[in-house]
């Protein structure tokens, strides 16, 4: 699997622990919207897509496992920290 692309967009809202949106671009054939970037106490983490369920949130589309989750950590952040 190779993150081919990363399309971040800041969020500056008053109040809100959430700092931006991204997209991600898989193999150029498959894209993942609406991760959001989250601000927390140990810093910036993300957040996959989710829908609200009676019994709270679940995860729309999410890594497997650590390696795939902290590859589109540093993809995503890397693009964060390069935004305006």
């Amino acid at each position: 699997m190779q993150i081919t692309s990363v399309n971040v967009r800041k969020v500056e809202k008053e109040g809100s622990h959430m700092k931006g949106l991204a997209s991600v671009l898989i193999d150029d054939a498959f894209a993942v919207h609406d991760i959001r970037i989250i601000e927390g106490e140990n810093g910036l983490f993300i957040a996959m897509p989710s829908r609200k369920t009676a019994t709270g949130y679940r995860d729309i589309a999410h890594p497997i496992n650590s390696d795939v989750r902290k590859q589109f950590e540093d993809a995503i952040f890397e693009e964060y920290n390069k935004a305006a």
